[in-house]
């Protein structure tokens, strides 16, 4: 049984889409995984892979114990240019947690993307793009299904929206690299 031990900080911050992704992924692996993988979270016991959901500090200074570590797989959620949009810091702390950002995922054997067009931007950042992987973010059909045509004509009663009006729903951050231009195009 292979030891993976997964780290993250994701859900200190309710509502953040980092935090969904990251509870998916944990269902995932422990409810249909559960006989193949030993999976530990939050711990630093020796593991054949450990999987870096977040780029915390402590996480980091984890990544010289390369031994206990075996590989090192890192999520890629943002890329330090697309922190412009949510992340405000004075010009010398942007800087210096910039490069950090690109050192931590530097220090990956295995870069995971959750959106294609980061792997150039991450090759531009000196990261060998053989070691970057593009796996989209899964959802829960549990929590998100179609719903019945009475139950859409009851939601837009409830919400006084005329049933023959035209619905376009987005969920998430308003920002160009979640999409919110093709979400736009698409409305």
């Amino acid at each position: 049984m292979n030891r993976i031990t997964m780290l993250s900080s994701a859900e200190k911050v309710k509502g953040q889409g980092v935090a969904s992704a990251y509870r998916e992924l944990v269902n995932l692996m422990t409810t249909h995984h559960a006989d193949k993988y030993d999976i530990a979270i939050n711990t630093y016991r020796e593991s054949e892979i450990t999987h870096y959901h977040t780029i915390d500090f402590p996480f980091f200074l984890s990544t010289f114990a390369k031994k206990k570590r075996g590989v090192k797989v890192g999520y890629v959620h943002f890329l330090p240019e697309t922190l412009d949009e949510s992340l405000e810091l004075p010009w010398i702390a942007k800087k210096v947690f910039y490069k950090y950002v690109i050192w931590f995922y530097k220090r990956m054997d295995v870069l995971v993307v959750v959106n294609p067009s980061f792997i150039p931007q991450l090759v531009a950042y000196g990261i060998p793009e053989e070691k970057i992987k593009y796996i989209p973010n899964f959802v829960s059909a549990k929590t998100f299904y179609p719903v019945t045509m009475d139950e859409k004509k009851a939601l837009r009663k409830v919400h006084g929206v005329d049933e023959d009006a035209f619905i376009a729903i987005g969920v998430g951050q308003v920002q160009h690299r979640k999409g919110v231009l093709d979400f736009i195009d698409v409305a």
